[in-house]
């Protein structure tokens, strides 16, 4: 796979993960979070198994069934839990100014449980990047008070960065896809226990919830963890986390596809976004 390859995996994946945030509005406005969350799941699962199964994969729900449930839960479960809370209580642009820092907290618990060294121009990058971020949400008109939604988004940040390491450190190896099956599975499970534990009846989407959430199902989910999880392996949980920066400026993009028009500023953030994260996750040359 060439140099080039794991970069742009990272974009598309970040991509799909961008415009996740307009149609979570859709979603929960329809049916409750947990609901959303149990439905993206096994929506998922029952794509990634055969996919997997077909490519002569094996699922390794007890050889490493411990480790994978643990990712689940954690970061993948327990991050898209918070995250369909949260959109029910502040705004796509709020949520992604916090998702856009998602990078810092990862570089910090990297350096502190993996012992993961940043270079230089990693140092440099994620100021810049963060501040395109800002310049990104906040020339929507973004609001700062925290809520109570900002704080859940917070907590969901906290449960990315945190899957981000633990996916370097004890990331099955061998079976990518089959990893990734495994970690849908106990996904759904952990939401299906969430929505019996609350004992309240399922709700049917409408066609417009419905939509997106297939949608966020496949691209936003089966691509994109396929995606990153490899990023992760390839570049490391520090410089991986930096492509998160992308996600507000896709958002951005959704929401003009959508018809709502950017400003120059936000305009001028995502360019500066995309050049910081260039620069961090560009081939260095080796010496002669």
């Amino acid at each position: 796979m060439s140099s080039f390859a794991t970069p742009i995996m990272m974009v598309v994946a970040t991509f799909f993960w961008g415009f996740n945030f307009p149609l979570a509005h859709l979603v929960v406005a329809s049916i409750q979070p947990m609901e959303a969350g149990l439905l993206r799941f096994i929506v998922a699962a029952v794509v990634l198994v055969p996919l997997a199964l077909f490519q002569g994969q094996s699922i390794p729900l007890r050889r490493h069934g411990v480790i994978l449930a643990l990712l689940a839960v954690i970061g993948v479960a327990g991050f898209n839990m918070l995250f369909f809370l949260a959109m029910q209580r502040t705004s796509a642009v709020n949520g992604a100014l916090i998702m856009g820092t998602n990078p810092l907290v990862t570089a910090v618990l990297a350096t502190f449980v993996l012992g993961e060294r940043p270079q230089t121009r990693h140092l440099i990058a994620l100021p810049v990047a963060f501040a395109g971020v800002a310049l990104v949400v906040l020339g929507n008109g973004a609001t700062l008070s925290l809520s109570m939604g900002d704080a859940l988004m917070i907590g969901a940040n906290v449960s990315w960065a945190s899957y981000n390491v633990m996916a370097r450190r004890w990331m099955p190896v061998g079976s990518p896809l089959g990893n990734t099956a495994a970690i849908m599975i106990f996904s759904a499970l952990s939401m299906g226990s969430m929505v019996y534990g609350m004992d309240t009846p399922l709700e049917v989407p409408n066609l417009a919830a419905g939509s997106a959430l297939l949608v966020m199902a496949l691209a936003g989910t089966v691509l994109a963890y396929m995606f990153y999880n490899h990023g992760i392996a390839t570049l490391g949980a520090g410089r991986a986390a930096l492509f998160m920066n992308l996600v507000p400026v896709w958002a951005m993009v959704t929401s003009m596809a959508m018809g709502v028009s950017p400003t120059s500023i936000q305009l001028a953030g995502g360019a500066v976004v995309i050049a910081a994260v260039m620069y961090a996750v560009r081939p260095v040359a080796k010496p002669a």
